[in-house]
């Protein structure tokens, strides 16, 4: 096959040729369209030398974008049946590494091992932010994560506080991460062709400093009843929230979604 990606024709040519179909169970949209992986790619900033850790290989389209930029790739992929079907798109790409592994039972911190590392990914909707948020709270050699997910999902990542959308998630993102959003995708540019939009998020990981993980689990507490004050929500997480929180400069009757990652990151400080 000729180098960059494929685009509808073609994919859908190998995967009827390899009786493959898309499993709803298995989040699975494959990209078609060439322009868009190319913007992707082009997103990520990666090329040669560049190490990638690609989530969810598919039909192997984002993989050649990747390649043909350069970049050395270890592509995971949970679905066995695609290993003809990835044989074939991927014979004679040079610096590819595809695995049959699911990335959700996976150390992923032991497997990168040393140096940096750029995730780029179509990540599968039923599980993409959970993956996302522990390649941000367990593998810091992933300097910075370009996925693809369902436009909701970008959305709570980048929320910041006030938003319907802030919570959880998008706590764990501001406290590892700059946040975001260069580009929208729409349906059509997927096969099959799913019911929602998707969106890029761009995290760019930096140093925290501080107790994230005491930060990330207040924030749960919180989240976990939104609707009450903090002096209330957390009274389960601190000896004397309110005391606790007036020394983090958090208002005792805020609520959840009042409350910005770092300051999260002072109530951990002021809790310790």
């Amino acid at each position: 096959m000729a180098e960059g990606p494929l685009g509808r024709a073609a994919t859908a040519r190998v995967l009827a040729k390899h009786a493959v179909d898309p499993r709803r169970s298995l989040g699975q949209h494959f990209l078609v369209e060439p322009n868009i992986v190319e913007r992707i790619v082009e997103i990520s900033g990666v090329g040669p030398g560049d190490r990638v850790l690609e989530i969810g290989a598919g039909a192997g389209t984002l993989t050649r974008g990747l390649a043909a930029a350069g970049a050395r790739v270890v592509a995971l992929e949970i679905d066995e049946r695609l290993r003809p079907v990835l044989d074939e798109v991927l014979d004679g790409v040079p610096g590819v590494d595809v695995r049959f592994e699911d990335a959700t039972r996976l150390d992923l911190p032991a497997m990168l091992g040393r140096g940096s590392w750029v995730v780029v990914a179509n990540l599968p909707y039923n599980v993409g932010v959970p993956i996302v948020l522990d390649l941000l709270r367990f593998a810091p050699r992933v300097e910075r994560l370009v996925v693809m997910l369902q436009r909701e999902a970008v959305e709570r990542l980048a929320a910041g506080p006030g938003s319907k959308t802030y919570g959880v998630p998008s706590v764990v993102a501001g406290l590892h991460a700059d946040v975001s959003v260069p580009l929208r995708v729409p349906p059509t540019v997927f096969l099959p062709r799913p019911e929602v939009e998707s969106a890029v998020a761009v995290l760019e990981r930096r140093p925290v400093r501080g107790d994230a993980e005491r930060a990330i689990r207040l924030a749960v507490a919180a989240f976990s009843q939104r609707r009450k004050m903090l002096r209330r929500s957390l009274v389960g997480e601190l000896t004397d929230p309110e005391t606790t929180l007036r020394a983090a400069r958090i208002d005792p009757t805020s609520r959840a979604e009042d409350v910005e990652p770092a300051g999260y990151l002072r109530l951990a400080e002021a809790a310790r």
